[in-house]
C-alpha cells in the first residue's frame, strides 16, 4: 500500500513575507496532489485566503519564544501530529522548530526545516538557537547564498545523514503578470497615488527599516537631481515603517533637506502589488545587507519591468547584470545614481527588452510550480515512496 504524504507547516505568523508565501502555496500545492496538508500558526492576514475545505489549519502560540509555551506546543503538536497521520512536519522559524524537533521525538516523524535568513548569532547561545534549523532530516536552503552561509557558519551541525538542499523560492508568475493588469485600475491607483503619467516612475518597495537602504535610495535621487540635472522623475517609496516611527521621521527629515519632497512619495500599502510594479518604469532594491532571496527583484523581473538592485545576497543568483537589470555596490548612493540616469536615458523599447530578458529569467527558475514540485519530491525521497 502506498504511503500517503501528510504534511503539516509550522510557521508563526501567515503574513505576506516571502517565507509566508511560500507555506501557503505549498500547502495549496500538496492538496491538489491529493496530500495532506496543514498550517498551523498563530495567525495572520493571509489566513482569510486559506481554502480550508483543502487546508487544515491549527491554532497555536508558536510564534512565541517563551520555553516554557515551546513545550507545551511540542506536545500539542505531537497530538495532532498523531490524530492527524503526519509523517513529514515542516518548521519555517526557529521557535516554532524547536517545537517540532521535540514533537517529531515524541511522535517518531521526519523532521523538516526551510532556512530563511542570515540569523544573527553573536554569541554562542544564539548560535545553539539557531542551530534547530539543521537538525533535522532536511535542510532546505531558499538560495545559493544561505547554502553558503549555513556551510561557512553552521558546519559543526552538518553530518552525511542530514541533508542541506537549495531550492530556490519560487513566486507566482500568472499573478505577477503584466498582462493580467487591469487599465482601469491602473488609472484608479494612478489617481490615489497622485502620479503624473508623463514622469519617470522609480518605484522601491520594502518595509521601511535601515538595512532595506531607503537612505541610500533617497541620498541618490540627490545625486541624481543635483549631479546629472534630471528633474522628470517621481519616485515611491511603498512599504509601512511596522511602528519604526523614529526611522520614517528620519526619511521623511532627510527628504526634506534634499528638497525631494515633490519628488518622493511614502505609501503605505498596495493591497495588489503586482498593479504597483505595472506603474513604474523601473524597480529598485537597495538592501544594504545581503537579501536571503529577495523578492522584489524577483516580482518586479516577472512584471517585466528592469530592476536595480545592490550586488549582496540573493539579488547575484536572481538578477541577470545588464540583461534583466543592473546590480550596484550596495553602500554606493553614486552608482547607483548612475545607474538610474542610464536607465532615465534608455528609450521605451529598450526598457521592454530588458523587461522581457527579467519575464523569460523568473519563467524558467523562480516558478512557484518549480518550488513546490521540488518539495514533494523531497518528501518523497524521505518517505522513500
Amino acid at each position: 500500500m502506498t504511503t500517503k504524504i501528510n504534511v503539516l507547516q509550522v510557521i508563526p505568523k501567515l503574513g505576506y513575507g516571502g517565507a509566508e508565501t511560500g507555506c501557503y502555496d505549498i500547502a495549496h500545492f500538496l492538496a491538489e496532489k491529493e496530500c495532506g496538508s496543514f498550517i498551523a500558526t498563530s495567525g495572520g492576514e493571509l489566513l482569510k485566503y486559506v481554502k480550508k475545505n483543502k487546508v487544515g489549519i491549527f491554532r497555536l502560540p508558536v510564534h512565541t519564544k517563551n520555553p516554557f509555551l515551546i513545550i507545551f506546543n511540542a506536545l500539542i503538536l505531537s497530538v495532532l501530529i498523531i490524530l492527524n497521520k503526519i509523517n513529514i512536519v515542516h518548521a519555517r522559524s526557529r521557535a516554532p522548530a524547536w517545537s517540532c524537533y521535540l514533537a517529531c521525538i515524541l511522535t517518531n516523524r521526519i523532521f523538516v526545516t526551510t532556512f530563511h535568513g542570515t540569523y544573527n548569532f553573536k554569541n554562542k547561545f544564539k548560535k545553539f538557537y539557531n542551530s534547530i534549523m539543521l537538525r533535522s532530516k532536511l535542510t532546505i536552503a531558499g538560495s545559493n547564498f544561505i547554502f553558503g552561509h549555513i556551510n561557512e557558519n553552521y558546519h559543526e551541525f552538518l553530518n552525511k545523514k542530514k541533508k542541506l538542499r537549495v531550492i530556490f523560492r519560487g513566486i507566482n508568475i500568472d499573478y505577477f503578470n503584466q498582462k493580467n493588469i487591469s487599465i482601469l485600475k491602473q488609472e484608479k491607483l494612478k489617481k490615489e497615488w497622485n502620479l503624473d503619467q508623463n514622469k519617470f516612475t522609480i518605484l522601491m518597495p520594502g518595509r521601511l527599516t535601515a538595512w532595506k537602504g531607503q537612505e541610500k535610495f533617497i541620498e541618490a535621487l540627490n545625486i541624481l537631481l543635483e549631479d546629472y540635472n534630471i528633474t522628470n522623475f517621481q519616485a515611491i517609496l511603498l512599504g509601512s515603517d511596522q511602528g519604526r516611527k523614529v526611522y520614517s521621521k528620519k526619511l521623511l527629515s532627510l527628504v526634506e533637506r534634499y528638497s525631494l519632497t515633490k519628488k518622493i512619495k511614502f505609501i503605505d500599502h498596495c493591497r495588489e502589488m503586482p498593479l504597483a510594479y505595472s506603474l513604474a518604469d523601473v524597480v529598485v532594491s537597495a538592501s544594504v545587507e545581503p537579501e536571503a532571496f529577495g523578492r522584489v527583484a524577483v516580482e518586479s523581473q516577472s512584471m517585466g519591468k528592469p530592476i536595480i538592485a545592490s550586488n549582496i545576497g540573493g539579488s547575484k543568483e536572481t538578477v541577470l547584470n545588464k540583461k534583466s537589470g543592473f546590480l550596484y555596490k550596495h553602500d554606493d548612493p553614486r552608482e547607483l545614481a548612475k545607474i538610474l540616469n542610464t536607465v532615465i536615458q534608455l528609450n521605451q523599447e529598450e526598457l521592454k527588452l530588458i523587461g522581457n530578458e527579467g519575464r523569460k529569467n523568473v519563467t524558467k527558475k523562480f516558478d512557484v510550480e518549480v518550488m513546490c514540485d521540488s518539495n514533494l519530491r523531497e518528501y518523497k525521497k524521505l518517505l522513500k515512496i
